[in-house]
């Protein structure tokens, strides 16, 4: 009898031992392959032919919906997989390879969603770069879930996967040699309202260059002296104009003492003390005396001058055999490389005045109008000037 009260007793302790151990919040048994693990860093240890895989212990929940991977290292192909897949998930295929997986992959901006063909989902990511993952909460428990995922804290897309009775696990994967990442199960990423009307109140990230020139949300203030031809004032954007977003525009809310405004497309390196249009590897349409600079300092006419309330627009049609090599690598800009099925054709940039559209009745007239304020470019990025006497 005494044996069996000890053993009885031994039993209740290990009990309590386990109720203790889950009341801590130990990790469950986390999963990996073919990965080196050292705190919260993951590396790849194969032999660049296999796949490495790590699965966490926990399932993401209402209460922890959400996780990052900090790139450390792209290694040779910077083949690394952020996603989602199931407890008992296989460790040598990359996440979303796989039914009831979902992943974005870090090599190609693809999103594989349980096949092993992708769909172009994103831009693709490099050393420094976060990626997250997470899930909508809200209808975690109805057979479905809303998974979306993040680059650096800005969300990239989301896509609607079916849940598994264990839940979906956070995942990694690589597949080539030197690739490393850190991993925070704990990360926080909240999409408030007052943080968005932050977002869509400031722009100064959409600027590459600004010189002279204040950023106020959408609103770009010239802040120059404004004494001699060289006191310009530069805006130009971090990006160039692709076949996915070939136009902008800019209104007129103030036009100054003399409305010298130009809008163009500039070279990446173009300088900082001139207006757009004067120098080589630039074009603008000029406000002040509606005339186009073409990589002159003389203009010649082109379209009627601009004033307060007027929009300016400037876009690039790009042949239909255009194609921009890395375009989805947007960061990477200036490495682009641009291809055409034939060498003759060019880009044609068009600008466009809303007032004279506005009173433009005939539709060939407008068309033929539209044909006269065109000039022949090359891969350029929307600039836009004012000031300078």
């Amino acid at each position: 009898m005494d044996d069996i009260n000890v053993l009885h007793h031994r039993c209740l302790l290990n009990l309590r031992r386990r109720i203790r151990d889950i009341g801590d919040g130990r990790p469950a048994q986390e999963r990996y392959m073919r990965l080196l693990k050292d705190g919260d860093t993951l590396s790849y240890q194969g032999n660049s032919e296999e796949v490495g895989c790590y699965v966490a212990g926990h399932p993401l929940s209402k209460g922890n919906c959400y996780f990052e991977v900090t790139i450390v290292d792209t290694g040779v192909r910077g083949t690394i997989a952020v996603g989602l897949v199931p407890k008992f998930y296989r460790l040598d295929h990359q996440p979303g390879w796989l039914p009831y997986s979902v992943a974005y992959h870090a090599d190609n901006g693809k999103l594989y969603n349980g096949n092993p063909v992708g769909q172009q989902f994103g831009p693709k990511c490099a050393r420094g770069d976060r990626i997250g993952c997470g899930i909508h909460s809200e209808n975690i428990e109805g057979g479905f879930t809303t998974v979306f995922f993040t680059k650096n804290g800005k969300e990239v897309g989301s896509v609607e996967v079916p849940v598994s009775a264990e839940g979906l696990f956070p995942a990694v994967g690589m597949h080539s040699m030197g690739e490393e990442v850190k991993v925070d199960l704990q990360a926080e990423w909240f999409l408030e309202e007052d943080d968005s009307m932050m977002m869509v109140d400031s722009h100064e990230d959409d600027w590459g260059r600004l010189y002279d020139v204040r950023v106020s949300g959408t609103l770009l203030e010239y802040v120059g002296k404004g004494k001699s031809i060289m006191d310009v004032g530069l805006a130009q954007a971090r990006q160039p104009l692709t076949t996915r977003c070939h136009y902008y525009e800019v209104e007129i809310v103030d036009a100054g003492e003399k409305c010298y405004i130009a809008l163009g497309l500039a070279r990446r390196d173009y300088p900082r003390n001139r207006h757009p249009g004067w120098s080589r590897g630039s074009v603008a349409y000029h406000a002040d005396d509606g005339k186009i600079f073409h990589g002159s300092g003389v203009g010649d006419a082109f379209g009627p001058r601009c004033f307060k309330g007027d929009i300016m627009g400037c876009g690039i049609m790009f042949p239909r055999d255009y194609i921009l090599d890395g375009e989805g690598e947007m960061d990477d800009w200036d490495r682009l490389e641009v291809r055409s099925g034939q060498a003759s054709v060019q880009n044609v940039v068009y600008f466009n005045n809303e007032q004279e559209e506005e009173e433009e009745e005939d539709g060939d007239e407008e068309e033929q109008g539209e044909e006269g304020r065109k000039v022949m470019t090359g891969n350029v990025v929307p600039c836009v000037t004012n000031g300078g006497s």
